[in-house]
């Protein structure tokens, strides 16, 4: 399964949108999805994202998804945010 993040926006900020995002993610896209099944998490089209709102979806889709990838990771917020989950949330995932 591959997630688009451009569909909640380029500019992905502040603790509460993530939660909303996670939110529709889980009640829409991941809801019947197996915990095993290889989960894409795509960043193109992603201008900003901040660690509060990475911190309310990606960790909380790693701890619910056991097999993540991040494609299209470029661009230098994404990295730096992905950096801090890393470092300050324990984030497990690798990139393809």
């Amino acid at each position: 399964m591959k997630i688009e993040l451009k569909k909640f926006g380029d500019i992905l900020i502040s603790r509460p949108s993530g939660k909303e995002a996670y939110l529709a993610m889980s009640a829409y896209i991941t809801k019947d999805v197996n915990k095993n099944e290889p989960i894409e998490i795509d960043f193109s089209e992603v201008k900003v994202m901040t660690p509060s709102w990475a911190d309310e979806v990606i960790t909380k889709l790693a701890v619910e998804f056991k097999n993540i990838k991040f494609t299209n990771t470029k661009n230098p917020t994404v990295q730096a945010t992905l950096k801090t989950l890393r470092e300050y949330s324990g984030l497990e995932v690798g990139e393809i």
